[in-house]
């Protein structure tokens, strides 16, 4: 069994101080869906990706994270590479194959797979339905 953890929040002796000052005036929260987000392919790829919460993005301009819908029909892949952001992919719908610097591992609907820096990671749609990934990055990819 899991050993559940008391949530700290950010305050108290043990936080760190903000990084971000605190604005006067509470902002308002920014609601959005797939479609106010701006497309965007990835070279080599017939997969097509939606840039949801991102920079790009005057509907949810965040500086600090990236979201992004990936969108991979079957037979198809993201040739593997790396960078220096962390990133997440959240397997939502289908299966498929990730490849990485040390072999390769299944992936399919509820998985979530942590990328550190530099990690070398790729994924195919080896399902018969649209793979679609949640992508998380921060900071943004560009």
């Amino acid at each position: 069994m899991a050993k559940i953890t008391q949530f700290k929040g950010y305050t108290g002796e043990d936080a760190p101080p903000p990084k971000i000052p605190k604005p006067e005036v509470s902002p308002d929260p920014m609601i959005v869906n797939v479609q106010d987000g701006v497309p965007v392919a990835y070279p080599g790829c017939h997969g097509l990706g939606v840039r949801i919460v991102h920079p790009v993005n005057p509907k949810a301009p965040a500086k600090n994270i990236g979201l992004v819908h990936f969108y991979l029909p079957p037979h198809t892949l993201l040739e593997p590479g790396s960078h220096e952001t962390e990133e997440t992919y959240v397997i939502l719908e289908g299966e498929g194959t990730m490849t990485f610097a040390n072999g390769k591992r299944k992936v399919s609907k509820g998985d979530f797979v942590y990328l550190p820096p530099w990690c070398v990671h790729g994924i195919e749609n080896t399902g018969r339905e649209t793979l679609l990934v949640l992508i998380c990055t921060s900071p943004p990819n560009p």
